[in-house]
């Protein structure tokens, strides 16, 4: 393993220098992994693979929902909308992280680095509120089919989505005002591929302790509420589907709910390993595994689980490239 090059480290220390007498910090640089250059060519092409992938997986499922009409119901309505988190996420991320991976200075500004923190929570929280009301709407779909139509009318769903997207951006503001209003004297390294949350206020100036114990209480509390209100409705539905006579009932019941519940604990885990935690005694390289899995590895398996493990969107797709084959196919 290659330690972090030594020129970078002196560029950095000169960037603090040259902004001493303002006691700023005008950029930081982000470590990442520290790996000989062949591997880091191997990671970034992997990752640029990952990243391809993932923006044409989540960006077809978009598509096939919005070009089927048969797709046009609350679930896949709120799927759509997991998706384009999902884009928006690995955007706010993976670039930057690409950049990096073949660049020396491995630099990212002031600005930048709060911005880019802004999103990744934003967004994460976004994600987490709305995988608890996916959860709703299943709940709803098998333990009250009666009302279904009524409950999650169309302007109730787009009331929730609404609430999903502004209750992620509210809870947020509050830890990056005061995230903002840090002093940043150097040093400006940030051991990590990303400007996480935790390891960035560790770099102020100042006692951060009270900041990060905000972290973590609003982690925790968005990470268990979501994960309570998840575990309570599969509750209750798999206590309604083991009361359906029919054990085709059953399975087919099952069916609508197994992909979600496959997203959501591979979201969960992770998030709860990086987050709902006290930040004392956690292994950084294991914190950077996890947080891999959770960037760049969940929003690529998230299509591929939902279009695998349900039979309609895998009817839309191949219907939607027949089309698109014969349209394509030139006339004899």
């Amino acid at each position: 393993m290659q330690a972090f090059s030594t020129s970078s480290i002196l560029q950095a220390k000169a960037e603090i220098r040259t902004n001493n007498q303002s006691n700023v910090v005008m950029e930081f640089v982000l470590l990442g992994f520290s790996l000989l250059q062949p591997m880091q060519l191997l990671v970034f092409m992997l990752l640029l693979a990952i990243f391809a992938l993932t923006l044409m997986g989540n960006m077809a499922i978009i598509t096939i929902v919005y070009v089927d009409l048969r797709l046009h119901t609350p679930m896949y309505f709120f799927l759509c909308n997991l998706s384009l988190l999902e884009i928006l996420f690995v955007l706010s991320i993976t670039p930057k992280m690409l950049e990096n991976l073949l660049s020396q200075a491995k630099a990212i500004s002031f600005w930048g680095c709060i911005i880019q923190c802004y999103f990744y929570f934003f967004l994460g929280t976004t994600d987490f509120i709305l995988i608890a009301v996916m959860s709703f709407d299943r709940y709803v779909a098998i333990c009250h089919p009666l009302h279904y139509p009524v409950i999650m009318s169309g302007h109730v769903c787009v009331f929730l989505v609404t609430g999903c997207w502004l209750g992620g951006f509210l809870s947020t503001l509050c830890p990056l005002v005061l995230l903002c209003q840090l002093p940043f004297c150097g040093p400006n390294l940030i051991n990590h591929f990303f400007c996480d949350y935790a390891p960035l206020v560790r770099l102020s100036c100042v006692n951060t302790h009270f900041l990060l114990m905000i972290e973590y209480v609003l982690s925790s509390v968005v990470l268990l509420t979501s994960l309570t209100f998840t575990t309570v409705s599969y509750l209750y539905i798999i206590a309604t589907v083991l009361h359906i006579p029919s054990a085709t009932g059953r399975r087919k019941a099952f069916s609508t709910c197994t992909s979600h519940i496959t997203v959501a604990s591979i979201f969960y885990g992770s998030s709860i390993f990086m987050y709902a935690r006290p930040s004392q005694g956690r292994s950084l390289d294991l914190q950077k595994v996890v947080a891999v899995f959770m960037v760049i590895v969940s929003p690529l398996l998230n299509p591929f689980i939902y279009t695998l493990r349900n039979e309609k969107v895998k009817e839309a797709l191949k219907e939607y490239l027949t089309i698109k084959s014969s349209v394509l196919q030139p006339e004899p």
